[in-house]
């Protein structure tokens, strides 16, 4: 008998997961390709101080199987072939754990060495249905660098357009500053996206004082949701750039130098997410509060209500016993009054109005405190400080602080 299915109604979202496509117990550099990533489209750019060439290269065995004359660029967009990535990895010499992490767009940013080659994980993220982030991979080495975009669509064309300047400095650079220039603006990515978030926040801080707070919880736990996402996609970054800053076998030390400031920049996301996580905190905790000063504001009018018809209750009870005042002349003779009936109706209003009356003494309705009494300024109290002072009595602190530093001096000696 098959066990019953637990879930029930929709599936949530895998947006912010992922799916191993390689069974359990796979042989190590099995590549599985992704459905969703496009089929290959590989650009090689050969760049120096003088000249930049690009072209498309449509077979695998027209690739340059080493640097040529300048720095060689690489680019392969796509990565949904596995069959044409095994042979970009036999034809370049990339080790097939590597191919596999290119190939499983699931990785955390890191930083390996496989041999000849520096092997280097980032996440682009971007905004198209939701919140996502790509995987970026590269491998370096002495003037090649090769990178895979899994998904169609040049994210480095602020790159790509810099080298087809003349003028720019990139094409005296190597291998390994190109490499640092696609990380850096990788890592810019992400400062568009929080400021989008920065946006909505406000958003949220307004709505949330003016319309009803609970509409405002379900944007703000969407927020704190995607927020997180970003951060686990963004810490992994600063202990890779970190170990690649530290890498004098690959890169020069004028490009280690340049990874500070992206690791700056890094660092400075990672704070403004963790600022902005706790300013949706903040708002929940007040939107909560609100929710409850409204709960506790209908709450005490119920109890009022409730309060009010007590002992409205308790005379119209009396009045409704079945006592025969032809039997006593003590068996209620407000039963035969002429007024009997606005009598019994006057005393309620009465009972009612006095009732309220001492609920709005006590404060209770009708008045809001103000919290920021205590704290305002009495214009007497300077005059009373001054005649304190003048008794002998001890100075109060808004007297010491209205005094001229040499007198305070002084008092000091």
């Amino acid at each position: 008998m098959k066990p019953k299915n637990r879930r029930q109604g929709p599936a949530k979202s895998r947006r912010h997961g992922f799916h191993r496509r390689t069974p359990p117990g796979a042989p190590p550099g099995t590549l599985v390709s992704e459905p969703a990533a496009g089929p290959l489209r590989i650009t090689c750019t050969v760049f120096d101080a003088e000249s930049c060439t690009e072209r498309r290269i449509s077979r695998v065995e027209d690739l340059p199987p080493s640097a040529e004359a300048g720095t060689t660029w690489i680019d392969v967009d796509g990565t949904g072939d596995a069959v044409m990535l095994a042979q970009i990895g036999r034809t370049l010499g990339l080790h097939a754990l590597a191919l596999e992490d290119v190939i499983h767009s699931h990785q955390r940013a890191k930083v390996e060495e496989y041999g000849d080659w520096l092997f280097i994980v980032a996440r682009w993220p971007h905004i198209r249905d939701g919140l996502e982030t790509e995987q970026i991979s590269m491998f370096l080495r002495k003037g090649l660098l090769v990178t895979f975009q899994p998904r169609p669509g040049d994210a480095f064309y602020l790159v790509r357009n810099r080298l087809r300047d003349p003028s720019s400095s990139l094409r005296a650079a190597g291998a390994d500053y190109l490499a640092y220039s696609l990380l850096d603006l990788t890592v810019d990515a992400f400062f568009p996206i929080l400021e989008q978030f920065g946006d909505r926040i406000d958003v949220i801080d307004e709505q949330a004082a003016t319309s009803d707070p609970r509409s405002v919880l379900h944007a703000i736990h969407d927020l704190r949701r995607e927020l997180l996402f970003l951060r686990r996609a963004v810490w992994p970054h600063r202990d890779a750039l970190q170990a690649l800053a530290r890498q004098d076998r690959f890169l020069s030390p004028d490009t280690r130098l340049h990874l500070r400031d992206c690791i700056d920049h890094v660092t400075a996301i990672v704070e403004l997410i963790e600022t902005y996580r706790e300013m949706c905190a903040d708002l929940r905790d007040y939107c909560i509060s609100l929710i409850s000063n409204r709960m506790n504001e209908v709450m005490k009018w119920l109890s009022v209500m409730a309060t009010l018809f007590i002992p409205l209750s308790f005379i119209a009870g009396v009045y409704g016993m079945n006592f025969d005042p032809d039997v006593s002349p003590w068996n209620m003779p407000e039963l035969r009054w002429t007024w009997g009936y606005p009598f019994a109706l006057g005393l309620m209003l009465l009972v009612a109005a006095g009732m309220m009356y001492t609920f709005y003494r006590r404060g209770w309705i009708g008045r809001r405190e103000d919290v920021f009494a205590t704290t305002q300024a009495d214009p007497n109290h300077g005059s009373e400080a001054g005649a304190s002072e003048g008794k002998g009595a001890a100075p109060t602190d808004s007297s010491i602080a209205k005094r001229r530093p040499n007198d305070a001096v002084a008092d000091s000696a």
